[in-house]
């Protein structure tokens, strides 16, 4: 037993051996490489487009983080200006309130002074109807009177004429 045991030939091995290499190294060169490289390059196309698309997000983060500050600071200038408003409607209510009171005194004062006016000249007129009354009155008084001391002496003298002879 000096051969080789088990059918084994060590020189169909080297030749698979060898034949395996080369197509190793052909499929390497014709088909890993180009995959390989195509693979890389879509990998750096996507890691491109992810980076990309990573500081794309974060420009927009900061966009609306800019923005959500101006919304801030709107709503807080609205809300300024909705209190100067207020503010404003507040003193020309005031204004409107105190210029109506004013003209409510001056029509109440202009009310009495007009009364006042009216009650004066009622008077006036009412004292010279009194007047007019009271020498009205004095005249009939000195008219009867006189007519009365006139028939007294109408009456003396006659009874003097009469009463001389009466008498």
């Amino acid at each position: 037993m000096t051969g080789i045991p088990l059918n084994i030939d060590f020189q169909q091995i080297l030749l698979h051996l060898f034949n395996f290499t080369i197509l190793f190294g052909a499929l390497y060169i014709l088909l890993y490489k180009p995959v390989k490289n195509f693979m890389e390059n879509r990998e750096s196309y996507y890691a491109d487009m992810d980076s990309k698309a990573e500081s794309n997000l974060k420009a927009a983060e900061n966009t609306k983080a800019e923005y959500d500050d101006k919304i801030r600071g709107l709503d807080e200038e609205v809300r300024a200006e909705k209190n100067k408003a207020r503010k404003e409607i507040e003193e020309m209510r005031e204004r409107q309130l105190a210029d109506a009171r004013a003209d409510a005194e001056k029509i109440v004062s202009d009310a009495r002074n007009e009364a006042n006016r009216e009650k004066d000249e009622i008077i006036a007129s009412a004292q010279k109807e009194i007047t007019d009354m009271v020498t009205g009155a004095m005249e009939k008084l000195a008219l009867e009177q006189s007519a009365s001391d006139a028939f007294d002496q109408f009456l003396d003298a006659a009874e003097q004429k009469t009463g001389g002879h009466n008498e």
